[in-house]
């Protein structure tokens, strides 16, 4: 069975994944994590993962986000293809 969506990734989110994964060990498992569930369920509609879309973010600019744990992605969804715009830790101090 072949899956329904492809994913893709920009060169800004290559580069973030690359510098972000050498001083995290956990963050090669979330983003094989992240590609299997962007690859069956972008939009959530099973309701099982942590996913959001952003209000007044336009295409381009990471319209869905999906938390995993303390990781974050965002990504645009163009008809049936997910392409990754960005990954990042969230920490304790992000919102204060």
């Amino acid at each position: 069975m072949t899956s329904p969506f492809s994913v893709r990734t920009t060169p800004h989110f290559d580069r973030l994944l690359k510098k972000l994964s050498r001083g995290h060990r956990e963050l090669p498992e979330r983003y094989a994590q992240a590609l299997q569930i962007l690859r069956t369920d972008p939009y959530n509609r099973s309701g099982q993962y942590d996913t959001q879309k952003l209000e007044e973010v336009k295409l381009g600019e990471g319209q869905y986000r999906l938390r995993l744990g303390r990781w974050r992605f965002r990504y645009d969804i163009y008809g049936r293809e997910v392409v990754l715009q960005y990954c990042g830790l969230r920490r304790e101090e992000t919102y204060r």
